[in-house]
């Protein structure tokens, strides 16, 4: 196997993004808002990572830094192995190819202007791919692939359930071939028995075409069904990584521990014990010294207080930011 075979579609170094804090008349910067403060991932071929933790953590806004839709404050993101933070806008080009996103919102991420062919069609017009007649028979197969009739191609997104608007969204995401999709909380916003099928079509798309997923959410459910590997991310920063099955089954972080003890169990006979977390996530334009969970966590000392914890290997692929592990 080569060594371009290896490399992974896409790894993320000690990326950050801080928004500044300005107030008076003069919007003199008095603050920063540490968004995303240090996280370092990586996805290969045809895997997913599913980035999970609380609303306001920082989810996405790192995957929206590694596309480029807001720009990083500093760290590294290679795309195939070349570095794309400093690319300019025409280099960065065939890149925004082999990126795409599937947004949180069905309605909000369509224009309600253009019809559904329209829509997933607009990605092809703006990179200049194919003649007109051959732009309408790839939306049409699109169309065919994500489960929707290419008769519905004159229909507005009005026309759609919310359902079916996602499933425009994830044909507008292919029609450039992608090689990295960001999911940014795609099926939150649907039914439980819709999103079942919006998870099936994208883990049968992934198979199909070998596309590599960063998968963002808050439900730990669907994260466990989709993933392959787990990054648990607190007030910006990533405090636990490995596969699905160690997270599931050996949680090390205590923040890990408490995500998994609130997930609800179907069978009523079935007793776990939960781990309730104490206050509220501190505000992340004055993020807490040392480990950042330290106000919240059951197991913290005084060394939790003062040093920041890296995140360390523990185990083979596991990888933890806590003192007491």
């Amino acid at each position: 196997m080569s060594p371009a075979a290896n490399m992974p579609v896409l790894e993320v170094q000690d990326l950050k993004k801080h928004f500044p804090v300005k107030k008076g008349l003069l919007r003199r910067t008095v603050g920063q808002v540490y968004a995303v403060d240090g996280v370092s991932f990586s996805i290969g071929v045809g895997e997913t990572l599913g980035l999970v933790g609380e609303s306001g953590c920082g989810k996405t806004t790192a995957g929206r830094a590694v596309l480029r839709l807001i720009e990083p404050t500093s760290g590294s993101v290679q795309v195939g192995g070349t570095e794309i933070t400093g690319l300019s806008k025409a280099e960065m080009r065939p890149y925004r190819a082999q990126m795409q996103i599937i947004f949180q919102d069905p309605f909000s991420s369509l224009n309600p202007r253009m019809t559904a062919g329209e829509i997933v069609g607009e990605p092809l017009l703006v990179h200049g791919v194919a003649s007109r007649k051959q732009r309408e028979d790839q939306v049409a197969a699109l169309f065919a692939r994500v489960g929707l009739r290419p008769a519905q191609m004159a229909n507005y997104p009005h026309q759609f359930s919310g359902g079916q608007r996602q499933r425009i969204g994830i044909a507008r995401a292919l029609a450039l071939g992608p090689k990295l999709i960001v999911g940014d909380e795609p099926v939150s916003a649907l039914d439980v028995s819709i999103q079942a099928q919006v998870i099936n079509l994208l883990q049968d798309l992934q198979r199909e075409r070998q596309l590599s997923y960063l998968f963002i959410s808050h439900n730990l459910a669907v994260v466990e069904h989709i993933s392959h590997q787990i990054a648990v991310m607190y007030l910006g920063r990533i405090v636990e990584y490995a596969d699905t099955r160690s997270i599931f089954t050996r949680p090390q972080h205590p923040y890990t521990e408490a995500l998994l003890s609130a997930v609800p169990v179907p069978d009523p006979a079935i007793r776990r014990k939960k781990l309730v977390l104490q206050g509220d996530v501190p505000s992340p334009v004055k993020p807490p010294s040392g480990c950042h969970f330290h106000t919240r966590c059951p197991y913290a000392v005084e060394r939790c207080r003062i040093e920041s914890p890296p995140l360390r290997e523990i185990a083979p692929g596991h990888k933890v930011s806590c003192h007491l592990r």
